[in-house]
């Protein structure tokens, strides 16, 4: 039955009318624009569900509820919306735990919707309660529960604005199910009232002029870019100071397209896996302007060896991340953008840098990012420059968390923001392919390629059925080395070969799994094979799931192992 056939007119803003709390709920999302609901129903959240059956917004139903949670944080990745989220109390809250705490790692806004058991009994240990309040405290940007039903419109307004402003981040509200059935005033016409949340977008000009200055004397400048650009949509702003500055620019894990990556100032990804070039230029730097970043102990390896001769100047939304890892000379509490922009305003000359790009320059092609072809196996990082050349840069790509992860940071060049959508902070597996399907439903026309090893997959592949019941044309590239790959690849070299419960001879059989949900599925194990099976993948015009076997003993390679600073990097070539 089409529900959007049962819409009725919506409430607007300034008009008050008397309704039951779970209209208001949808009045309210409505009012906020919202399309898209992922969720999950159960007892607690029924008579929201019926509200959202009775009016027609369109509900995601994932088959998990962490499914549900990942598509709607690659939709706020790719769209730049906040991703709303519905589920019912108690597992269905706890399930959704990990997304959240994924998304206040990775900043992504979200708006997440908990039944609850009724006022009555909470703390009773009632059936399906927990106390998601206490649980979610810690991970969320703010959560609340909603005890009268009048505060319903106040309290989504809220969470919407806290969720998308300032550093974005998820926000929870918590709907006990005798609230959604009180009748009560909706009034959405009421202005925000938060006097302590107020965060600072424009930048303090006084501090903008000292990293003017210091650019001006700087020889050895370079830019750190992370996804706090993106957030900002400032990445215009970006390439146009990097090129009228020449400053050279990395990139973190996160912030991979918001400079372009085939521009010939552009390093690469800094950190553990990083390119050479860009750890060394970080290293040997006389000033490291990070904007969005807020130095991740992958991004820094050793924090006493990290860019030890540097002046440092902190760009960030977020006050309480300057200084917390690193010790900044120049603090600006700024959006990114704004700060570019105020950058560029003031106009600084042009640092004596030409030396510094020359050196840098000839790093990168002294070293460039490497592997060794076989032509028995389809080595991985093959497959990743396969699919790239093939798409010609210009596809979504959505990855788990692993090896493939980093081998698709390395050789997948982002061209564009938001193209790149990956669990960057928490780094969870199973994130990948619920991403994809968010990704897809934000961009319904641009190629989204889900890239996952064999591990992550089966960890929420049970959205095969959400898949074929959208017929969203999502390629699943399945980098199949029959194990946990990032996991073999530390007891390797960290644990004498001891492989402790990493590999995986035992899987099931992804084609077969795949014909199971009317899907095409192909295997692919021959080099030969490779370029023609990526061909027919993108070509297939509908879903496809693609089980690819690769080398089971390739490494990441360059590598900063722990403990090492970015200049004490192994693999840098090949032995």
């Amino acid at each position: 039955m089409n529900t959007r056939l049962r819409k009725k007119d919506a409430v607007t803003n300034d008009k008050k009318q008397m309704m039951k709390g779970s209209s208001m709920l949808v009045e309210a999302l409505k009012a906020e624009q919202v399309e898209i609901i992922f969720g999950y129903p159960g007892g607690a959240i029924l008579p929201t569900f019926d509200e959202i059956y009775k009016d027609g917004i369109r509900h995601i139903l994932a088959r998990h509820e962490q499914g549900a949670i990942h598509a709607a944080e690659g939709y706020a990745r790719v769209s730049g919306k906040p991703g709303v989220v519905v589920v019912t109390s108690g597992p269905g809250a706890t399930n959704v735990v990990t997304g959240i705490a994924d998304a206040m790692m990775d900043s992504l806004p979200l708006v997440v919707f908990s039944g609850q058991v009724a006022t009555t009994v909470i703390g009773t240990d009632a059936f399906q309660e927990s106390d998601i309040m206490g649980i979610t405290m810690p991970i969320t940007k703010h959560n609340y529960q909603v005890r009268n039903v009048n505060d319903i419109p106040r309290i989504i307004k809220e969470a919407f604005h806290i969720a998308t402003t300032g550093r974005p981040g998820p926000v929870l509200i918590d709907l006990p199910k005798d609230i959604s059935i009180q009748i009560g005033m909706f009034d959405y016409s009421q202005e925000l009232h938060l006097p302590g949340y107020q965060p600072t977008t424009m930048p303090n000009k006084l501090q903008i002029r000292k990293l003017v200055e210091a650019v001006s004397q700087a020889k050895k400048p370079v830019i750190l870019v992370g996804a706090g650009v993106l957030h900002a949509h400032g990445s215009e702003q970006l390439l146009e100071y990097v090129e009228e500055q020449q400053i050279p620019v990395a990139s973190t894990l996160l912030g991979l397209g918001a400079f372009p990556g085939d521009h010939e100032l552009f390093l690469g990804m800094a950190g553990m896996h990083g390119t050479y070039a860009a750890n060394m230029a970080i290293y040997q730097s006389d000033l490291l302007i990070s904007i969005g970043s807020r130095f991740d102990d992958r991004v820094t390896g050793n924090l006493e060896k990290f860019a030890p001769g540097a002046k440092i100047a902190h760009i960030d939304i977020d006050p309480a991340e300057i200084g917390k890892n690193i010790e900044t000379k120049i603090p600006i509490v700024a959006d990114a953008k704004e700060a570019i922009k105020e950058l560029i305003a003031q106009n600084g000359v042009k640092g004596p840098n030409s030396v510094w790009n020359e050196d840098l320059k000839q790093l990168k092609e002294e070293y460039p990012l490497w592997y060794q072809e076989d032509p028995e196996v389809i080595k991985p990082q093959q497959l990743i420059e396969c699919i790239y050349e093939q798409t010609n840069g210009e596809a979504i790509v959505t990855t788990d968390v692993g090896q493939h992860q980093m081998w698709a940071a390395q050789f997948f060049k982002f061209k564009k923001p938001n193209r790149w959508v990956t669990s960057g902070g928490l780094g969870t597996m199973g994130f990948g392919f619920p991403a994809a399907i968010g990704a897809q439903l934000a961009e319904p026309k641009t190629p989204v390629i889900a890239v996952m090893g064999d591990a992550g997959f089966q960890m929420t592949l049970q959205e095969l059925s959400l898949l074929q019941e959208m017929k969203l044309p999502l390629k699943l590239v399945i980098v199949n080395n029959g194990c946990l790959g990032m996991v073999r690849q530390w007891q390797q070299l960290f644990f004498e070969e001891r492989y402790s419960n990493s590999l995986m001879p035992v899987q099931p059989d992804f084609v077969k799994l795949a014909d199971a949900y009317d899907i095409k599925g192909m295997r692919v194990d021959k080099v030969a094979d490779l370029e023609k099976a990526v061909a027919e993948m993108l070509a297939h015009d509908g879903p496809v799931l693609v089980d690819f076997r690769v080398a089971e003993r390739e490494n990441v390679y360059p590598m900063v192992a722990t403990g090492k600073g970015l200049h004490e990097m192994i693999g840098v070539k090949p032995e």
